[in-house]
């Protein structure tokens, strides 16, 4: 641009020294030319407003461009700083769905842009069973939350995509996030393009997937009571629902093909993490979906789980450590993940029905763990966006070396590796 800009320079200069040789006597183009000054003088002054007009020009066009990345009373120097140090962080995989999912999200979009979310999609409550069964669209709840927690104005959008209408018939319980996930879907003809143009229009840090593409269902056994017949339950939200204890869920139909791009970024990815979440009917749902585990296996990423601070009532009530740890590699088969991350901090009072998860002595896990205190002030008992974030970035760069994007100014984690 800059040897571009010369050209036509020079040639205007050329026109311009053509029409002063052609008339030399001209008051007009005495003036014009600056003919009274010294010659260094004419050289410093119009060099002086040319450039201050190329500079003026370029840092308007740089406003423009970066208008929509720009965020209100933040210097545009650090906008852009910002976003060229995220282009550089590591690239992360995180598998589940629900809140769990969503809560990572939002700490790790702060270290990295290069983010991949692979989402279930084997909701059948609310808003999205709803759509599921009137438009026969895969459930988008978990994937909206995941949109909204990786949008750089995550708190407009949250309220706008959570905002469910109360007023009429048609309308009441849907969440307008689920409604404009459906209607981008439409509008471009199916699901994964919708879910990808939304991505765009929120301007999210990284990429939010589905697992599969299939009409998939969540089917679980439950042991209603000690020795008795397992029963056999449909449905996410009927699984949680029912007493007892969940002994295993598959999806129905068996083993649905992944999409494409979801092995994909699993395969290309510097860590993988699998949760935080409902471990029955957000975390395994995703791996259950053929080709998925054997795509965590074959890539050479860090792959960590994070455990659930808390038991959840109707799915894993008196759950520890090495609990979680079995149903998962009973479901997906051992040698999944390279480290479980742990929360060492039981000192905040737990809503009712609710217990903390903690490592037993025995039997001993088989896998690495880290503790450390993982827990926010409110609410209790859930994991902390950043704090999560910091911890597993900082484990990465311990098992990997120091990253190209160094951190942001940290203390060093604080845990217990066993």
């Amino acid at each position: 641009m800059i040897i571009g800009t010369a050209l036509i320079g020079l040639g205007v200069a050329v026109v311009l020294l053509d029409i002063y040789r052609r008339y030399p006597g001209s008051p007009w183009l005495a003036l014009l030319a600056l003919s009274a000054w010294p010659r260094w003088l004419r050289a410093l002054v119009l060099g002086s407003a040319g450039l201050g007009a190329f500079l003026l020009g370029l840092m308007r066009l740089y406003r423009t461009l970066m208008a929509p990345y720009m965020r209100a009373g933040k210097p545009m120097f650090d906008t852009v700083a910002e976003h060229r140090r995220l282009e550089r962080g590591p690239k992360i995989v995180a598998i589940g769905g629900g809140t769990g999912l969503a809560t990572l999200l939002r700490g790790l979009k702060e270290y990295s842009g290069n983010l991949t979310a692979v989402v279930t999609v084997a909701d059948d409550g609310g808003s999205s069973g709803r759509l599921r069964r009137d438009l026969g669209l895969l459930p988008p709840g978990d994937l909206r939350n995941c949109l909204a927690a990786l949008s750089d104005d995550e708190d407009l959008i949250t309220q706008l995509f959570q905002y469910r209408f109360s007023e009429g018939d048609d309308l009441t319980g849907h969440s307008f996030g689920n409604l404009f996930i459906a209607a981008l879907a439409g509008a471009t003809g199916s699901f994964d393009q919708g879910i990808l143009e939304a991505g765009r229009v929120l301007a999210i840090r990284g990429r939010v997937l589905p697992a599969t593409l299939a009409d998939v269902s969540l089917v679980g056994e439950k042991n209603p009571e000690l020795n008795a017949q397992a029963v056999r339950i449909k449905g996410e939200s009927s699984i949680t629902a029912y007493p007892g204890r969940i002994l295993r869920v598959n999806l129905e139909p068996d083993s649905p093909p992944a999409y494409p791009e979801a092995i994909s970024a699993i395969l290309n990815a510097d860590m993988i993490v699998i949760g935080p979440g409902s471990l029955f009917t957000s975390v395994i749902p995703p791996l259950l979906v053929r080709d998925v585990p054997e795509a965590i296996q074959a890539s050479k990423a860090f792959k960590v789980h994070v455990c659930n601070m808390t038991t959840q009532p109707g799915e894993t009530d008196g759950f520890d450590v090495q609990a979680h740890l079995h149903s998962l590699e009973e479901h997906v088969g051992e040698g999944l993940i390279d480290m479980m991350l742990l929360n060492n901090d039981f000192t905040a009072d737990l809503p009712e029905g609710a217990a903390w998860v903690e490592l037993s002595a025995q039997p001993k896990v088989m896998v690495p763990t880290y503790e450390t205190n993982l827990g926010g002030i409110e609410p209790p008992g859930q994991h902390d966006s950043y704090v999560l974030a910091e911890k597993l970035v900082a484990l990465l760069e311990e098992k990997t070396g120091p990253l190209e994007m160094p951190l942001a100014a940290r203390d060093e984690p604080r845990g217990k590796l066993n």
